[in-house]
């Protein structure tokens, strides 16, 4: 099923980031969530997500998702929905995440890792989160899971343990993410800004050339994505347009359906829906609203580049992508570094507007 808006086809989605709750047992310096937990009773019931139409992936996120005593009840709704389903977690409750995994042998997990152990600590405000989070992983890799790994959000603070940290996911055989310092609603902050960008710009350089060296494709696109994360700490526009809310969306802990995570008031904010409103799914995704924020998407201020929004438009725009990896490939086999203060922005007629970073009126 799809529908046109003003010119613009729009089929069902494909991805999904489930929020979960909001409450949160870490005390990270980036985000206030664990100052404003939900309450239980009020978040959205694995029942209550039967509603989400067939997809090719979901993710479960928080807060801490582990917090959730009905976490399996949720799982067991979305592997009817989506083949992949990957949770996002602080990896700090050992016995659940293992007990699920038992359950769901093919689950996917990230657990957020912000640094060595010293830094990690420090940013995550737990004495023996990164020893948690490392024995989480380390269970879960002798169990077989396949889909496992940490994820690293650059910031002041941290940029100094990214290849160290590369470098223990790769020893380890792990899949490893990236992202950078950002503010969203739901963090309750909004003076995350990278200070030291050359320092922490300098490090994920390193990183993108390593990415290169490496024998598969898949670490050759993560390379263009930290490219974009570079892009994206130097203040640049997107090097591809932002299309949330047309291929991926999310659902807050109260069941409200948002085209992304990164939206701020101070810019704006507006729901496409709610999965409580005793509409289908269908009804959600083709209405007037949804319209109406599909279009707010195109002229957002925000230049965000995160991976929920930047890789189904690196899939979308393939060929625009390719011929960058291609070339940068070449480069790392003749033992050559991808400059990387050499941003390709690729006009596929997105609006202007988007990425402006005007402030909020």
């Amino acid at each position: 099923m799809s529908c046109s808006c003003e010119n613009k086809t729009i089929a069902m989605p494909t991805d999904v980031s489930v929020i979960t709750t909001y409450r949160c047992q870490m005390r990270c310096k980036m985000c206030n969530i664990w100052q404003n937990p939900t309450k239980p009773e009020e978040e959205i019931k694995p029942e209550e997500l039967e509603i989400l139409p067939p997809l090719k992936f979901a993710n479960v996120t928080g807060g801490e998702p582990f917090l959730r005593d009905d976490l399996e009840d949720i799982i067991e709704v979305l592997f009817k929905k989506a083949p992949r389903i990957v949770i996002s977690t602080s990896g700090y409750w050992v016995e659940k995440t293992i007990k699920l995994a038992e359950k769901y042998p093919n689950i996917g997990i990230r657990v957020s890792i912000e640094g060595m152990e010293a830094t990690n600590n420090d940013l995550r405000g737990r004495e023996d989160g990164f020893e948690r989070g490392l024995r989480t992983l380390k269970k879960l890799h002798e169990m077989g899971i396949k889909d496992i790994g940490f994820g690293q959000t650059l910031s002041n603070k941290n940029s100094h343990d990214l290849i160290p940290l590369y470098n223990l996911a790769k020893t380890m055989n792990l899949e490893f993410a990236t992202a950078a310092f950002h503010n969203s609603y739901y963090f309750h902050k909004q003076d995350n800004l990278i200070a030291n960008k050359d320092e922490v710009c300098d490090n994920i350089a390193k990183l993108v050339n390593l990415q290169l060296q490496e024998k598969h494709p898949k670490s050759w696109f993560r390379a263009f994505f930290n490219l974009g994360l570079i892009n994206y700490i130097q203040g640049n526009k997107r090097l591809l347009p932002c299309e949330a809310g047309t291929v991926n969306f999310f659902t807050d802990p109260w069941g409200e359906v948002y085209p992304c995570n990164g939206l701020e008031p101070r810019y704006w904010k507006e729901s496409m829906g709610s999965i409580r409103s005793g509409k289908t799914f269908e009804e959600i995704w083709f209405s007037e609203q949804a319209n109406r924020v599909r279009e707010k998407v195109r002229t957002c201020p925000k230049n965000c580049w995160m991976v929920g929004t930047a890789s189904p438009v690196m899939k979308k725009y393939i060929t625009k992508v390719a011929p960058w990896v291609l070339k940068a490939k070449m480069k790392s086999l003749l033992g050559k570094e991808v400059d990387c203060k050499c941003f390709p922005h690729f006009d596929v007629g997105q609006d202007p507007r988007q990425g402006d970073l005007r402030e909020g009126e």
